[in-house]
């Protein structure tokens, strides 16, 4: 007793807390000072005064003297850090000489054992060993059980992923206690605490307030100093920024927090003596989040968190948001206001200079758990409001904007329902019809895979017939009910269009009939030619595609004559011709003039656009009247405007009217220019008075015929209608890349910017034909695959991949792209049989689709498909590493030996490959034959004849199990450790089976000895380890008598 009066005289005297280290030191006893440096000397250290053990300290030295080598075999030997856990050591655990600041780390939701790995020991030894392990989880305590069950069902999951064995879950106090065999790291990773645990987005009542208006009695002697000490731990410190400036910065712009931060500026700081066997739970660790790796915890409000989320509709401009709640999926949360983070409007912000209406950056809001980007199918996430705008709505700067694209616009009815019939129309069949005409395909290496890259190649003999088919298709979508107007006005536009391409860019075969072009009336000449040859004459042949051309020109401006006609009066039918004429409908104009007694002017209409002689005729008698002195005010105006246009002046003709730039264009060919003018003549004549400001634009059908509401001043080249580039192309054969571009814009053809599905195959088709060639309008092709993959046709994306022009300086565009599409859409594409067997036909590498496959099952973690997905694309180390750790240990406890032969030796042949080999799949074939060569007679047994040989093989065996569970260590499942144990039981005890039989006492005790390095239980060994004692028993009963 006065040993132990006098140690603890020593304890409670020469403790010092100012170095922070617990030390014995010296009293006036020499001798008694001399037996405590050598206690000291061998006990573990532990300085950080957030951690502590039990026993303490003070307590370990006690029993020492008491008990001298207590320290090599304390009991449940535990260490703890306030506020995050404990870990509580089964059984009996040596201290000494510990330095237990470096083993032993605890940060927000995990523990770290021996995070060197290089000081680790063997398992069982020092701190690497069986372990409960307690884990305090935050803002885990105000949950009903629902919820409860569901944060359980969660954490035991992430425990067995881990290969640890979840134990309980406590939502009063938010401990979560697992066991552990053995030491790395385990805790929850940040997509676990996102899932779990609230974020500090979470709204948080006042700490007075949550204590019933009482204030903890927490440490108050630490008050928060602006140090860089502390502010080393803060957010700006992480983004690489000077701490101390930004807190200088954040006082100007918020003058007004500083009192308020008054009662939120000290420390969480739960110091524990080093000889208390008791810690405190921190006193807000359910309402505010710790920084995962920073110390002390400091008491910080949080934003709040708003928890709305509301569509944005397809037809309207407000997108869809979401308000930001950090709370668990399946936990609710206490609103208290219903107003983000306002910023006095009348300070300006120091940096910019500008007045701000949010101060709050919601991607650093909501940390880690949010990050702003696209997702699929044309959806946008983001935190901010529209760029640009000043009118734009004040807005939380707690709102995060959720907006989808719609690439989808073609495929939906005026009530914006997407239409199954519209989708077969718009891309299959016209995909359809793309992959029946011609191709020519080009191999391409890719690594070492090859694709086939394809082109579509025909004559313009066929354009006639592609161009049609194209046509009948788009006619086919005229008819599905619900379109809009103004989906039927680009449908209608569409089908100008192709039949432009066919009448611009198509050629006859010298054999072939002309066909009637009907009612045209074009020169005489021309009509000579229709009735009377029956096949083409070269010479003809461009007066044919006039006259082919004008007909077309007729037939595309009819509806705008037809509603020019609607909106006149019918008493003046004079003004009625005139718009007649401007379509070239001569037959209706010369009837309507008849049928109001009009004959003389009928017989000038009916000459109208044909010889030039009768144009001078009425120019010269204009003329003549204005010679004359003729007033002209006693004819109608309507009648000399008509009288112009005959004589071919037709900006005098329209000197104050408009017309449309089509229109513009037939009035100057039918009228002005020579009846045998070519058609380049016409388009080079049209363009001179374009770039002159003489003639009207010519702008896209949709906004020519009002179908786009904004006002848009068209003085640019970038967007002309496609039909005005058709005709330059045919003009002048041009081919430049800036032409190109400009013409195979979505703007050319639609007021939809991102709909490229059929632009995609008028271009496709001009190049078949030999009219364009690009290798540089990759916007085309990749606009077609984002339509494509919207609407999950990822198999025609990838043929429309493969039909990009190859370009050296891009070679591996297309793999990569394939590639891409394979992994980001597995889903669709695996699921559905015909896209599948599409792609493959489509010559796509197998191995591809098996790697994405591999991938997809392994993100849902079906590893058993992954690792055949896996081998089936030769990637036979990731392969080897899922059979390992998550696939063999299965069979081999469902007894399915015969599924982990046949895995393993499918990955034999390339052993080679595979780093680990002879500690991973290795270790299940040395098995089977080392099982088989014992259950069966054949040659191999000529190996195993003495039992010193088997002993030494087994011995082998069981160092390979040893040494592969060092070296997988938390990779592997505790059922694979299982199944560890029951190999190595199973040759234990074949090995001790055959040990009896004739064999020595020293190979007897040899084989036990191989016994006891196995890795089975506890209690198997100790069964092995009774029968070598009655052996040596035995022996020494021999030995003595």
């Amino acid at each position: 007793m006065e040993t132990l009066e006098f140690v603890a005289e020593i304890l409670e005297s020469r403790v010092t807390p100012q170095l922070k280290k617990r030390r014995i030191s010296s009293v006036n006893d020499p001798s008694s000072l001399k037996v405590l440096r050598e206690i000291e000397s061998y006990l573990p250290s532990l300085l950080s005064p957030e951690y502590y053990m039990k026993p303490c300290l003070n307590e370990l030295v006690m029993r020492e003297l008491m008990n001298p080598g207590y320290s090599s075999h304390v009991p449940d030997f535990t260490i703890g850090r306030v506020g995050y856990g404990s870990v509580k050591y089964m059984g009996e655990t040596d201290v000494r000489w510990l330095d237990l600041d470096n083993i032993v780390k605890f940060h927000r939701h995990e523990i770290v054992v021996y995070e060197d790995e290089s000081v680790k020991p063997a398992v069982g030894w020092g701190l690497n060993k069986t372990a409960e392990v307690t884990l305090l989880l935050q803002n885990t305590t105000d949950i009903d059980g629902v919820q409860e069950e569901s944060i359980v069902k969660k954490l035991r999951q992430s425990t067995e992923r881990q290969g640890a064995q979840f134990i309980s879950f406590d939502p009063a106090n938010g401990e979560w206690k697992f066991l552990v065999h053995h030491f790395s790291r385990f805790g929850l990773s940040e997509d676990d605490e996102d899932d779990i645990v609230m974020d500090d987005a979470t709204a948080v009542q006042d700490p007075v307030e949550r204590n019933g208006g009482e204030v903890s009695d927490i440490d108050e002697e630490t008050p928060l100093e602006h140090s860089g000490n502390l502010l080393s731990h803060s957010l700006p410190a992480h983004l690489g920024l000077d701490p101390i400036k930004m807190n200088e910065m954040r006082m100007l712009m918020f003058p007004d927090e500083e009192e308020e931060e008054d009662d939120f500026n000290e420390i969480i700081s739960h110091q524990k003596s080093s000889s208390s066997k008791e810690y405190v739970k921190p006193h807000l660790q359910n309402s505010t989040r710790i920084s995962r790796r920073s110390s002390p915890t400091v008491v910080r409000k949080t934003p709040l968190a708003l928890l709305e989320y509301n569509h944005g509709s397809f037809d309207s401009n407000s997108p869809g948001t979401i308000l930001m709640a950090q709370e668990n999926k399946s936990t609710s949360l206490k609103t208290l206001k219903a107003e983000g983070f306002n910023l006095d409007l009348k300070r300006e912000i120091p940096v910019s200079g500008y007045h701000s209406r949010n101060i709050v950056d919601a991607g650093l809001f909501m940390g880690r758990s949010f990050g702003v980007g696209w997702g699929p199918n044309g959806t946008l996430v983001h935190a901010g409001s529209l760029v640009g705008g000043n009118d734009s709505p004040k807005v939380l700067s707690s709102v995060i904007k959720l907006e989808k694209v719609a690439i989808d616009k073609v495929v939906r009815d005026e009530n914006n329902k997407v239409k199954e019939e519209l989708q077969d129309l718009a891309f299959d069949s016209l995909l359809n019809l793309h992959k029946g005409i011609n191709h020519e395909v080009k191999e391409v290496a890719f690594g070492g895979f090859k694709l086939k890259l394809q082109k579509v190649v025909s004559h313009r003999f066929m354009l006639s017939e592609i161009c049609r088919s194209y046509a009948d298709i788009i006619q086919k979508q005229l008819e599905v009910p619900g379109l809009s107007s103004s989906a039927r006005s680009a449908m209608m536009h569409q089908i100008m269009v192709w039949e432009l391409i066919r009448v611009l860019f198509s050629e006859r075969e010298h054999s072939q009939p002309l066909k009637s072009m009907g009612e045209d009336n074009e020169e005489d000449m021309m009509q000579d030619v229709k009735e009377v040859s029956p096949e083409a004459d070269q010479e003809a042949l461009p007066l044919i595609r006039r006259a082919e051309f004008s007909y077309w020109l007729q037939e595309s401006v009819s509806p705008r004559v037809q509603h020019d006609i609607s909106s006149l009066n019918d008493s003046n039918y004079l003004e009625q011709i005139f718009v007649l004429l401007t379509g070239r409908q001569l037959d209706a104009a010369v009837e309507l003039a008849v049928s109001k007694g009009d004959v003389r002017l009928a017989c000038l209409l009916s000459q109208a656009g044909g010889s030039t002689v009768n144009r001078s005729d009425v120019a010269w008698q204009l003329d003549l009247w204005k010679i004359n002195g003729l007033d002209f005010r006693f004819i109608e105006k309507e009648r000399i405007r008509l009288y112009e246009l005959l004589a071919g002046n037709i900006h005098d003709a329209l000197h104050d009217l408009e017309v449309d730039w089509k229109r513009f264009l037939g009035l100057l060919m039918w009228y002005k220019l020579p009846p045998d003018a070519s058609l380049p003549a016409v388009f080079c004549t049209y363009q001179h008075l374009l770039d002159d400001g003489r003639a009207p634009c010519p702008v896209p059908v949709y906004f020519d015929e009002g179908l786009v509401e904004e006002d848009v001043i068209w003085r640019t080249k970038e967007r002309f209608d496609i039909s005005y580039y058709l005709m330059l192309l045919h003009a002048s054969e041009a081919n430049e890349s800036g032409f190109l571009k400009n013409m195979f814009s979505a703007f050319s053809s639609t007021h939809d910017p991102l709909d490229y599905h059929m632009i995609w195959h008028q271009r496709a088709v001009l190049e078949a034909v030999g009219t364009i060639s690009s290798d540089d309008l990759h916007v085309l092709d990749i606009g077609l695959v984002s339509q494509l993959l919207c609407l999950g046709k990822c198999h025609w994306a990838i043929y429309v991949v493969l039909h990009m022009p190859y370009r050296e300086d891009f070679p591996y565009l297309q793999a990569n792209l394939i590639r891409e599409i394979l992994f980001q859409y597995c889903e669709s594409w695996s699921s559905q049989e015909h896209q599948r067997q599409f792609i493959e036909n489509l010559g796509v590498p197998m191995p591809w689709l098996h790697e994405a496959m591999a991938v997809y099952y392994s993100y849902y973690r079906d590893h058993s498909k992954a690792l055949e997905h896996y081998l089936e694309c030769a990637n036979w180390q990731k392969a080897h590493t899922i059979f390992v750790t998550s696939v063999a240990h299965k069979l081999f406890l469902s007894a399915k030996h015969s599924e982990i032969w046949r895995l393993a030796t499918s990955m034999e042949d390339h052993k080679s490959e595979i780093d680990k080999w002879d500690l991973g799949a290795g270790i299940y074939i040395s098995f089977y034959l080392l099982r088989n060569s014992w259950l069966e007679d054949n040659n191999s047994m000529s190996e195993l004849d003495s039992l010193e040989s088997k002993s030494t093989v087994c011995r082998n065996f069981l160092g390979q199990l040893n040494e592969s569970l060092a070296v997988w260590g938390g990779r592997l499942h505790v059922d694979a450790r299982v199944a560890y144990s029951k190999m190595a039981e199973e040759i234990c005890s074949m090995l001790l089976s055959e040990s009896g039989e004739g064999s020595t006492r020293d190979v007897q005790l040899s084989c036990f000895d191989t016994v006891f390095s196995a890795p089975i239980p506890e209690d198997v060994r100790s069964s092995h380890l009774q029968d070598a004692v009655s052996l040596f028993t035995c022996f020494l009963s021999e030995v003595a008598t």
